[in-house]
């Protein structure tokens, strides 16, 4: 007596289908196990060489450190600040000497100073010279140097998250524009209170260029009416000059 023929890929309860999305898998054997077993050892050593090339290249994980690329930020380096591009685009006459802010900190994992320079207006000047208040509007500025070492942990990750902000300190942000050819990574951020910001982070170095301006009117305080005051300077006009200063800074802070 001749039975019927077994159909080919018959459904057996407990066994595995043979095709699956369409791609041909292996019938359930030893085998099969095995070469699963050398895939998944393979997928871990790919892994492990993906994080220890992480691990190199960025400064992640483990012990490593990142590197400070022979920075120097002390409770002197101010003195190195001379911001020459900016003082000679926006003012005629010598800036003041930079000054040293108080939020500096000097701590095993960080180290940070701030600096301040203000460029006083040519108009202001010459009547300070002149014995004469002077009468009308006048435009001054100031930078501010920021310069943060950090001996621990890598702050990139943190320095790429800060250029998707809005706001800062309650300002808002209303370009942000990435920098080429400036450390590691740079980037400019313009502010509603016209303000500029360029910051750039090379190894654990995070360095803040700040441009501000301001205004203030002389005059005669019985005067019946105050003239109206010019716009505002466009500061973007100085983005090159902000970058120039940034460059002698970041090789300032490299000297010995």
């Amino acid at each position: 007596m001749i039975s019927e023929p077994e159909l080919v890929g018959e459904d057996v309860p407990g066994a595995l289908p043979e095709v699956v999305s369409g791609f041909e898998r292996d019938p359930v054997t030893g085998r099969r196990r095995r070469q699963g077993l050398l895939w998944g050892v393979a997928g871990a050593l790919v892994a492990s060489a993906v994080w220890a090339t992480a691990v190199f290249a960025y400064g992640i994980g483990g012990d490593r450190k990142p590197d400070l690329h022979g920075y120097r930020v002390e409770s002197d380096s101010c003195a190195a600040v001379e911001l020459k591009a900016l003082a000679e685009v926006v003012a005629a006459t010598d800036p003041e000497p930079a000054t040293t802010e108080l939020d500096g900190i000097e701590h095993p994992a960080l180290h940070r100073i701030r600096c301040t320079v203000t460029f006083t207006p040519q108009d202001a000047a010459d009547a300070a010279q002149d014995g004469e208040a002077g009468e009308g509007w006048t435009t001054g500025y100031e930078a501010s140097v920021t310069a943060e070492l950090h001996k621990e942990t890598d702050p990139r990750p943190e320095f790429e998250a800060s250029s998707t902000l809005t706001e800062i300190d309650g300002v808002t942000v209303t370009q942000v524009e990435q920098v080429p050819d400036l450390g590691d990574l740079a980037h400019l951020l313009v502010m509603d209170d016209n303000t500029m910001h360029l910051k750039v982070v090379e190894g654990g170095a995070v360095v803040t260029l700040t441009l501000s301006s301001w205004m203030g009117y002389n005059g005669d305080e019985g005067a019946e009416e105050t003239p109206d005051a010019p716009p505002d300077p466009e500061l973007l006009a100085y983005r090159a000059d902000l970058v120039t200063d940034m460059r002698d800074v970041m090789k300032a802070l490299k000297a010995d």
